[in-house]
């Protein structure tokens, strides 16, 4: 099989090339790059491109490259143009001043399997549909009186963690930080968005995990199309395995539901949550100029894994990093804390409306998210017709990568060890992430901006404040903060290579 599998490759390799000689020989050069010059990139090989220098860590790779190409940079990935966003400069073009050509998604496999065909809010294309489900997402789960609405779930799942953690700081156990905050995000979820405490037999966590691994792979099928039915990677069939498995949890969720709105509903005192609002609007057209789209179980399942996905992975990874900066630098874990006893005082745990007057806690997180922005190349764009910035010409189709963790890093703004956790360079300088702030933009901008960045903050900042104030932070005895492993594991979300573990112990006066 192995064999044939070979021989099958090689034919297709040798059509490929003769394919390729014959549109050189036969392009009229006048169809050639009429428009303007492309972007400056690396050299590229036949059918392949330039994938074969992406590597394990893409947005180190791309920022490498950018260095030497340039701030709007041309690849060849497979058969796709591709061009590379990495300044903040460059970023404003894309993401604000021509924002509407590139509103649009690909049309990726991966995320058409795992997501009903694309029909949730992060990966379907622009249009009238993509603008129906933003909207009722925003004023159903992310506007600035729902956030506040949920500060309760917070305020609960979050008192349950510090109860747990004074546990283990009274025996001196070592405590595995990575699942503690991811549990907690889980559980913050599961009250927020589904309406209901985590059920273990769900496993929803791990199949997450997964969805986000695939998410954040680079596909070879999606670059170079006709090697797709052959599977090399494995990716379509993980993918539809782990599709699979998420549709019977979403499954049973929606028809816990259903009968649950069925038995309480005559009653009246069904309280609808963010499943509710979705299943009340099944089988109701949703605006369309082309054809009316009936919502049906698909879209609501495809909406649902779009919100959860986001809401569990990016908040715990977020303080994840921030904590991992905090302790290999304990001079700002102690201003921080600090601070914290100023404002809040040390016999009460920090309650939501505190955080307007953590101004250094801001800028712990602003730095935070400066040097780890959660999806370090955003999700990609589709340019939806071509276009000249900067006298270079940007053809219809191309994909758009917007590295975020090299603006990040762009000299021509943080010109001041780049590398290196300061949070001292935010105290004058205030980010904005809704858009007209460029220097930074972890969440995105323009129409295909994270609209949950508010609630992201929110969260962050709350987790973050309460695990500094109510405990004191101790690396195990073989790591010093000069040693601790700040490795990153790459996908759609960039996270640690190893678990971050520490010992806490209590500094609250009292039992708050």
């Amino acid at each position: 099989m192995f064999s044939a599998a070979i021989v099958v490759v090689q034919a297709c390799l040798v059509f490929m090339f003769i394919h390729i000689i014959f549109r050189l020989l036969l392009q009229p050069k006048k169809q050639r790059n009429i428009d303007g010059k492309k972007p400056p990139g690396p050299s590229s090989l036949p059918i392949i491109g330039n994938l074969h220098m992406i590597g394990t860590l893409p947005h180190r790779t791309l920022q490498s490259l950018s260095q030497k190409h340039g701030p709007i940079m041309s690849l060849k990935l497979g058969k796709l143009p591709t061009i590379v966003v990495s300044s903040s400069e460059t970023a404003e073009l894309f993401l604000k001043t021509h924002d509407l050509v590139f509103a649009s998604r690909p049309k990726v496999p991966v995320s058409k399997i795992l997501f009903y065909g694309n029909k949730g809010l992060a990966f379907c294309e622009y249009g009238s549909y993509w603008r129906s489900v933003k909207k009722v997402c925003v004023l159903q789960l992310l506007t600035t009186s729902k956030i506040e609405l949920f500060a309760p779930i917070r305020k609960e799942e979050l008192g349950v963690v510090v109860k747990s953690l004074e546990e283990a700081a009274a025996v001196g156990e070592v405590v595995n930080l990575s699942k503690v905050l991811e549990n907690l995000a889980e559980d913050i979820v599961y009250k927020m968005i589904l309406g209901c405490s985590k059920n273990d037999e769900h496993d929803l966590k791990r199949l997450i995990h997964e969805a986000l691994t695939l998410l954040g792979t680079f596909d070879l099928a999606d670059f170079v199309p006709w090697i797709g039915p052959f599977d090399l990677q494995g990716l379509t069939r993980r993918c539809k395995k782990t599709s699979k498995a998420l549709d019977v949890v979403l499954e049973k969720i929606i028809t816990e539901h259903e009968q649950t709105a069925n038995k309480e509903g005559k009653t009246h005192h069904h309280h609808k949550d963010f499943v509710d609002i979705l299943l009340s609007m099944m089988n109701q057209p949703l605006n369309s100029q082309n054809h009316v789209i009936i919502m049906d179980r698909t879209h609501i399942k495809a909406i649902l894994l779009d919100m959860i996905i986001a809401s569990i992975e990016t908040s715990a990874t977020v303080i994840e990093w921030a904590l991992s900066e905090l302790l290999s630098h304990p001079r700002v874990m102690k201003i921080l804390q600090d601070e914290i006893d100023n404002e809040v005082g040390i016999s009460r745990m920090v309650e939501e409306n505190d955080l307007v007057k953590l101004s250094y806690l801001d800028n712990v997180v602003d730095e935070t998210l400066r040097l780890h922005p959660v999806a370090p190349l955003l999700i990609p764009r589709e340019c939806r017709e071509s276009i000249t910035i900067n006298g270079y010409y940007i053809e219809k189709n191309s994909r758009v990568i917007v590295n975020v963790w090299a603006i990040g890093r762009d000299p021509n703004v943080w010109s001041e060890n780049v590398e290196t956790f300061y949070p001292e360079r935010f105290v004058n300088k205030k980010m904005n992430y809704q858009g007209k702030e460029f220097h930074s933009v972890p969440f995105g901008s323009g129409r295909r901006g994270c609209p949950g960045a508010q609630l992201g903050l929110v969260t962050v900042k709350l987790v973050l404040a309460q695990l500094v104030h109510c405990f004191n932070w101790d690396l195990p005895s073989n790591i010093s903060p000069a040693n601790l492993n700040m490795q990153e594991k790459f996908g759609l979300t960039i996270t640690r290579v190893q678990q971050l573990q520490a010992i806490p112990t209590s500094r609250l006066a009292n039992d708050a």
